[in-house]
């Protein structure tokens, strides 16, 4: 008799062992810059499979992130294209303090879906052979700014300006590109390098056309207590993520 019940004790413990995992498991819902869509879709699910918790991810421009924030939205991470916006989280007093820190460094990239379409960025963007040019809106989307930094620094700001059109963040900027609705586009590098057809017509913009763009998470207050928001901070600066970071074309900063 009493080796049975020692028996069903192990079998008791073993199966509360097995469950501790999925008894343990939360839930961290991430508003994310929408240029990290990709990556955070392939990141979420490696996470997901490490660690039993779950990710709700909400895609759309920096800035406009910031005001759904602002606003109450129920979110526990903030994952940013800029540094701005999460420095003022933190120091408006919505963001645990000391928890802010650069995931990724953003490329930006001149882009069509023509093979062949220029030979030479400045000179196409000179002659403006093209009918319409996309950007993000530089004042929601980090990379927007980047594109008009870029212009300015060619000296071809001001005379594009009929031929703009700018999307609300830089997946509509994307999609204005990828349907045809601009013959061209400054996109995020890590954009086309997920974009699963022929990659078309491609130019790096050069990096020190433009400021930076270095990309910052902070846990929001909200969440201080959230052990799955947590972990997931903490897998961002993991190995294997950082492995996935720069197979989507960002840099990682130490």
């Amino acid at each position: 008799m009493t080796s049975g019940f020692t028996t069903s004790k192990g079998w008791l413990l073993a199966i509360l062992i097995s469950l501790s995992p999925a008894l343990m498991a939360g839930e961290v819902s991430v508003a994310v810059a929408a240029n990290f869509t990709d990556t955070t879709r392939t990141l979420a699910s490696h996470f997901e499979q490490e660690t039993g918790h779950t990710v709700s991810a909400s895609f759309g421009s920096t800035g406009k992130l910031y005001a759904q924030i602002k606003n109450g939205a129920p979110f526990d991470v903030f994952m940013a294209a800029d540094i701005r916006r999460p420095e003022r989280i933190e120091q408006e007093g919505d963001g645990v303090a000391s928890s802010r820190f650069t995931y990724a460094r953003g490329k930006l990239a001149l882009w069509s879906p023509k093979p062949e379409a220029f030979d030479s960025a400045p000179h196409y963007l000179t002659e403006q052979t093209f009918a319409r040019l996309a950007i993000a809106n530089p004042k929601t989307a980090p990379y927007g700014l980047a594109a008009q930094q870029a212009l300015e620094q060619m000296n071809l700001w001001s005379s594009l300006q009929p031929k703009l059109v700018r999307g609300d963040s830089i997946a509509q900027t994307f999609q204005f590109v990828a349907s045809g609705n601009a013959q061209a586009g400054f996109v995020a590098l890590s954009q086309v390098k997920a974009w699963p057809e022929e990659k078309g017509t491609l130019w790096p913009v050069p990096q020190n056309y433009y400021q930076p763009i270095d990309q910052q998470a902070i846990l929001l207050n909200r969440a201080s207590n959230n052990d799955a928001a947590k972990a997931w901070l903490a897998f961002l600066k993991s190995p294997s993520a950082l492995s996935i970071i720069q197979d989507y074309g960002y840099d990682t900063v130490e």
